[in-house]
């Protein structure tokens, strides 16, 4: 099976390798300075699960000659998102599998529009992984999953495919028959411990300590359940009480990745987390005082980008 991953990032260079050392035949599309650091150093992981260095792994350039590939993995932020579909359009046949691992949901419509609904596989991840200068990366917690699958949630043939090529892959990678609930799931998380902490530009553990920072947290994860049930999101009945209790038990100096890019000067994913949910809530007559709170706060540090 050819596998196509669209960047060698924290996300798709630590999958991607993990595949590679296990004999997978993968491909990542990069750009030129990426390609160049590749050249230089190689593919390099370090990693609690074990360190991998591939030498020369494959890569092509946007619009670079190549055959299709089989399925293309994609874990590019939400603002590369249109440039990727681009990218990717000349290595994607009528049979290709699109496997996005963006977190949200609004990239979904997209690709559905760009490559046909039957096309798209439901993913996501949950890894945290940073790039040294070297383009190395660093992978330092036990989590490092990858769950993907058939939207309808039926266990189809190409999926069980799709499972067969992942296996033996030293990572937990799992086909789910209920991926559109998982998405959503995260979704829920993410917007509620990202939002919070970068409203707060604090870890969890200060937050959770403030008696207005806990009430945050629930009114945020209250607001955010209401908009996803409104448009018929398939979440658990009591999905917003396990997942308070989960915020409750993680590590007190914890930071979302959102809070980290902050800190780093770099664009964030505001549109795709929170105006999103603002514009399902408005459509549907909902009050969302914190989400826009949350929304406001982001877009005027993006405006100090510039």
């Amino acid at each position: 099976m050819r596998i196509l991953i669209v960047g060698v990032g924290g996300i798709g260079g630590y999958f991607g390798a993990r595949l590679l050392e296990k004999g997978a035949d993968v491909t990542f599309l990069v750009r030129e300075k990426r390609k160049q650091q590749l050249q230089k150093h190689g593919l390099v992981v370090r990693s609690i699960h074990g360190d991998l260095h591939v030498h020369q792994p494959k890569t092509i350039l946007s619009g670079e000659q190549a055959e299709t590939f089989d399925v293309i993995l994609l874990s590019t932020k939400a603002y590369h998102l249109q440039g990727a579909i681009e990218s990717i359009q000349p290595y994607a046949e009528e049979n290709t599998l699109i496997l996005p691992l963006l977190n949200g949901i609004a990239h979904m419509d997209a690709l559905k529009a760009a490559f046909g609904e039957h096309n798209i596989l439901g993913g996501l991840c949950f890894i945290e992984t940073t790039l040294d200068e070297d383009g190395t990366i660093i992978q330092t917690s036990p989590i490092h999953d990858l769950v993907f699958g058939e939207l309808s949630g039926e266990k189809t043939d190409r999926v069980r495919m799709l499972e067969d090529a992942f296996q033996g892959t030293k990572a937990r990678i799992t086909l789910s028959d209920q991926i559109q609930q998982d998405m959503w799931h995260k979704y829920l998380f993410i917007s509620t411990l990202s939002g919070v902490t970068s409203l707060f530009q604090a870890p969890i553990g200060p937050i959770r300590d403030q008696e207005y920072g806990l009430e945050t947290v629930r009114s945020l994860l209250a607001e955010c359940g209401r908009v996803m049930r409104s448009v018929n999101a398939p979440l658990a009945g009591n999905i917003e009480e396990v997942q308070a209790d989960k915020i409750m038990q993680m590590g007190y100096n914890m930071k979302s990745s959102l809070q980290r890019d902050m800190e780093k000067g770099l664009k964030t994913e505001a549109d795709h987390f929170f105006k999103y949910l603002l514009d399902l809530g408005r459509a549907n007559n909902i009050h969302t005082p914190v989400i826009a709170a949350i929304y406001t706060n982001l877009k005027i540090y993006e405006t100090s980008l510039h």
